[in-house]
């Protein structure tokens, strides 16, 4: 009864009412909807998904639409006798008018053929009040001189993404579209000289992952300075500095320039903390002039804001699209909040962030790469596989593990104290980067040597 109660609550916009503009509306289709549900058992499984009782103008269309969600719930039929019982139930029989309106919408329609096309007519009149509404309040609030414009940014962006997400923009295509639209990858793929039909990186990971891939979202996990940054930034130095591909990098830990003293270390072969210090050798000093003008040719984008919001990522992450970039990469997924809702822990708003991830990559049709601590579940193993990095390790795991196309570990023994394997082998500098769930392909193990001076992976050939 509460939940009924609660969902036939008036959601009219809070825009104050104006003799020159008339919220929309379409009260006529909303009543061959709720009409074309009592005379076909077969039509509430047909809008479901695009309706909700407050999608509905008209308060009374309300409430008649949320009796019909609790009969469906509760797998009874849909007619005007169950429907007028439920209201009784739910005790707003009387304020829809009684017993005579529920008769009244039935009578408005003869069949339910069109009830597809109805529904998403009310449903676009939804998202437009819903629009309203939130343009209305950013332009209010933004004559409050206590808001920062950055939250003003982040609150609009994140009740505009809550429209978007609500309202069923995409259409459904038919089998031929897509057909075309596969054929034309593989083509693609075909006329490329490595074969890959997603962006290259290292050979041997994309042996097995055939190039990081449009829409797809990456996790690259590890124990703190288990090497999954430096891993990450030696894969887009490949793609953006060697490879000339425009790339993206949101680092929410390191500035700016830290990450580029790291990325010179690797692709110089410099000592790390002589660039801190300053205490170079000549020949190193060299190494770097050499490499200057590729470094600063790179299509490489790095945006070193703290405090990233999804919201603000959704933004800049379109704009940085428009300019050409065709990757992503995030440093780290546990530093992002979500702004503009509230959460009983940090495990939801974590998976929040993850979904809505994985809902812009796909939007945008670039790879995204975010990396992800582990749990100290590892810490609490023994031994060389004891150590090795598990799906349950992803720290706030669920939905990070669910959302993901691709899951990465990045596992040296050396960090744990493992210097040798059981069979005496030295595992100084060994680093196995664990392909651990690939939605689309197979497993796999790759062995790599780290060179932590120069916070540099090799293959090992």
């Amino acid at each position: 009864m509460e939940e009924s109660n609660r969902r036939n609550k008036n959601n009219h916009s809070q825009v104050p009412a104006s003799s020159n503009h008339i919220k929309p509306q379409a009260t006529d289709v909303e009543k061959a909807v709720l009409g074309a549900l009592m005379i076909d058992k077969d039509a509430y499984a047909i809008i479901c998904d695009i309706l909700h009782s407050e999608s509905f103008y008209e308060p009374r269309n309300q409430m008649v639409y949320a009796a019909i969600q609790d009969l469906a719930d509760n797998k009874k039929s849909i007619d005007i006798l169950t429907v007028t019982e439920q209201l009784a139930k739910n005790g707003t029989l009387s304020d829809i008018g009684g017993p005579g309106y529920v008769t009244e919408l039935t009578s408005r329609v003869a069949s339910s053929a069109n009830i597809e096309y109805h529904a998403l007519i009310v449903a676009q009149k939804w998202a437009k009040r819903q629009f309203i509404d939130v343009c209305y309040k950013s332009s209010e609030k933004g004559y409050d001189e206590t808001i920062e414009i950055e939250d003003l940014l982040d609150e609009t962006e994140a009740g505009l993404a809550q429209v978007r997400d609500t309202f069923p923009l995409k259409e459904e295509k038919t089998a031929q579209v897509f057909a075309k639209q596969a054929i034309d990858e593989i083509e693609e793929a075909a006329a490329r000289p490595d074969g890959l039909s997603g962006i290259a990186s290292f050979p041997s990971l994309d042996a097995i992952t055939n190039g990081w891939q449009n829409s797809d979202l990456v996790i690259i996990a590890g124990r703190p300075s288990e090497g999954k940054t430096a891993f990450a930034l030696n894969i887009a130095t490949i793609i953006s500095i060697y490879n000339k591909i425009p790339t993206a990098l949101f680092s929410l830990e390191m500035s700016g320039s830290q990450l580029m003293k790291r990325i010179i270390s690797s692709t110089c072969q410099v000592d790390n903390k002589g660039l801190v210090s300053g205490q170079l050798l000549p020949g190193e000093w060299e190494r770097i002039d050499k490499n200057l003008t590729c470094l600063l040719d790179a299509p490489l984008y790095i945006d070193e804001s703290k405090g990233l919001t999804l919201q603000h990522f959704r933004s800049k992450a379109r704009s940085l699209v428009k300019k050409g970039v065709k990757i992503i990469f995030i440093d780290y997924l546990q530093l992002m909040h979500y702004n503009g809702k509230r959460f009983s822990n940090r495990q939801e708003e974590v998976s929040e962030i993850s979904r809505g991830l994985k809902a812009i990559a796909g939007d945008l049709n670039i790879p995204i790469i975010a990396l992800s601590q582990l749990n100290r579940g590892v810490e609490n193993r023994e031994g060389l596989d004891g150590k090795r990095p598990r799906l349950s390790d992803l720290r706030e795991s669920g939905a990070i593990e669910q959302d993901a196309d691709i899951v990465i570990f990045v596992y040296r023994p050396e960090r744990h104290g493992i210097l040798q394997d059981d069979r005496g082998r030295s595992l100084i500098g060994a680093a196995k980067i664990i392909i651990d769930k690939h939605r689309k392909g197979s497993l796999g193990e790759i062995e790599m040597k780290f060179t932590p001076n120069y916070t540099l992976f090799e293959e090992i050939r």
